[in-house]
């Protein structure tokens, strides 16, 4: 199974880092949070990844173009111009990297690479969030459910839009930020069937995923919800990252499933 990372927004509320990187780039602990979002899927045997690239989209392609070189010790002869890597720190991954524009929504963002997954049901998230969600279990919840796609909720302190679920554990209806707190709402990791691609329209460049697709999804009855009790955090601003990289610092990273 296949893992599609949303990662080409511009990432605006970081722009004294994002005018040199995207988003997804950023740091934790020397590391791009997009590297520990891959190494939490890779943690559960999913080590093929299809990135959504366009916002400065090249560094993403530079960075694993010469993964080596980023993660390993090395030795250069200028005499010759040999390159020796010392203890090859590399990964068993398989990363596709697409270009699917600058300023296009995330539903054409996946579109986009609708030819890179096939006909077969894949995993999704964004480049800028980390959980320790159990990737296997939401995996094998998601086939028990019969569901067309089957979304992460989360409880949050607040801040954010809510999820209505019923009793079968199936998504009603999306609330946009309503008062009180308690509510379950969309934490960005899903499992989606191949057919999630037939909710999306010729306009889907100007779509966002989170609305008109997931919406539809929702009113046939077809979206199935993941409840994860756990750790997440989503990198929204600057006190976000200083806090992810003072967890990591301080060896208490729950997202941190590998050795």
């Amino acid at each position: 199974m296949k893992a599609v990372i949303f990662a080409g927004g511009l990432g605006t509320r970081f722009s004294e880092k994002t005018q040199y990187m995207p988003k997804p780039m950023i740091e934790i602990g020397g590391k791009p949070i997009l590297w520990h979002i891959m190494k939490i899927y890779s943690s559960y045997g999913i080590n093929e990844f299809i990135i959504c690239g366009g916002y400065k989209q090249y560094v993403i392609k530079e960075y694993f173009m010469n993964y080596f070189m980023h993660n390993s010790d090395v030795t250069i002869d200028l005499s010759d111009n040999s390159v020796h890597l010392h203890e090859n720190h590399s990964e068993n991954w398989k990363v596709t990297i697409v270009d699917t524009g600058l300023n296009t929504m995330t539903a054409g963002r996946l579109k986009r690479i609708q030819p890179y997954v096939g006909n077969e049901a894949f995993l999704l998230t964004y480049g800028d969030g980390v959980t320790d969600l159990d990737i296997t279990d939401s995996i094998e919840a998601h086939k028990k459910s019969g569901a067309l796609l089957s979304m992460t909720v989360y409880k949050p302190v607040g801040r954010f839009g809510a999820v209505e679920i019923d009793s079968e554990n199936m998504v009603k209806s999306f609330m946009e930020k309503p008062d009180g707190q308690g509510n379950w709402i969309n934490a960005g990791f899903f499992v989606c069937e191949p057919e999630v691609f037939d909710y999306l329209h010729e306009d889907a460049d100007q779509t966002m995923f989170e609305r008109q697709p997931l919406e539809d999804i929702v009113k046939d009855g077809k979206m199935h919800a993941y409840k994860h009790g756990g750790f997440w955090k989503p990198m929204d601003m600057l006190r976000d990252n200083v806090e992810l990289e003072n967890m990591w610092n301080k060896g208490v990273a729950p997202w941190k499933k590998w050795n």
